[in-house]
């Protein structure tokens, strides 16, 4: 099964992951962000500077996922914040397409919350230019991954990410699998 870890940034999907995969040593992380990187060096830029903009990348993402999905049978635990209806929509119908199947957890955190975390966040410790853009970048999105919340599928688990910790999370999510 794809753990599909979302929310906004900051919101704790990374670290939810991590404590998944201490539990579930057999499973698998994949980061799409990965694939937008490569989208980065490899293929012409979005107007908007976010890969997710590009088709390939949400067709590569999928691609990916079900690729290791089906070579390794094992859990895929997948943080990344995907909170356009559209291409949530795409990259999960081509997941069920292929018959795989999907647990999507949505992390809900305020949006001050979101932006104490963002304020506190060190993404690139060794370049100040690039981290002060990715903070930017985070920060001008949280309204808009808040927002998110109220479109999600029914199927969504929704948990609150500001009122349980790590472990907690994990036991919610673990609980639903």
């Amino acid at each position: 099964m794809i753990v599909w870890i979302n929310g906004a940034f900051g919101g704790g999907k990374t670290t939810l992951a991590e404590e998944l995969r201490r539990r579930l040593p057999d499973a698998l992380s994949f980061d799409p962000e990965h694939v937008g990187y490569l989208l980065q060096v490899s293929a012409p830029p979005s107007g908007t500077g976010d890969f997710q903009d590009l088709p390939p990348w949400r067709k590569l993402t999928a691609e990916v996922a079900i690729t290791l999905h089906r070579e390794y049978g094992r859990h895929l635990i997948t943080p990344m914040t995907l909170v356009e209806p559209a291409y949530r929509e795409e990259i999960f119908g081509l997941l069920a397409a292929a018959g795989v199947p999907l647990r999507h957890v949505f992390l809900d955190v305020p949006a001050d919350e979101l932006r104490r975390r963002i304020d506190n966040q060190v993404m690139d410790p060794h370049n100040p230019d690039a981290d002060a853009q990715a903070r930017a970048f985070r920060l001008r999105n949280v309204d808009r991954c808040v927002a998110a919340r109220a479109g999600l599928p029914p199927d969504t688990l929704v948990l609150r990410g500001d009122l349980h910790t790590p472990e907690q999370l994990a036991d919610q999510v673990l609980a639903a699998l």
